[in-house]
């Protein structure tokens, strides 16, 4: 029985199919669906969790060569732009339209739904 770590099965499940240079999306409550993604939702109330707490959860296991977020959560998030800065601290992180951040989805092997209600605080993940 694992104690420590991500004990999700469907998020260990999907991390074990992400390789080197895969894309893997973190998203919040409102993101839409995507057919052909395996989708994991793990929204249980408004932020439970956030973006930024399965973020944390991934990263000492997760290799992140890059990432991607919409420039419109520079625009209106001052609260929350320290912390991924923190987060995210050594990695190519690049902005770009929320439109455009959402026409790379469909390359990404899967998705993790959360529960955060901060506005454009999804991120993509390239594995290293």
């Amino acid at each position: 029985m694992l104690k420590m770590g991500i004990l999700n099965p469907h998020v260990l499940s999907l991390l074990a199919c992400v390789r080197h240079t895969n894309w893997l999306v973190i998203a919040d409550r409102g993101f839409p669906f995507w057919p052909g993604i395996e989708t994991i939702d793990l929204s249980l109330i408004d932020d439970v969790p956030t973006v930024s707490q399965v973020l944390a959860a991934l990263r000492p296991s997760f290799v992140i060569a890059q990432a991607w977020m919409a420039e419109e959560f520079r625009e209106n998030n001052a609260e929350t732009q320290a912390w991924f800065a923190r987060a995210l601290a050594g990695i190519n992180v690049t902005y770009e339209p929320h439109v455009a951040f959402k026409q790379r989805v469909p390359r990404a092997i899967g998705l993790i739904r959360t529960g955060d209600t901060v506005q454009y605080a999804n991120v993509i993940l390239e594995s290293g």
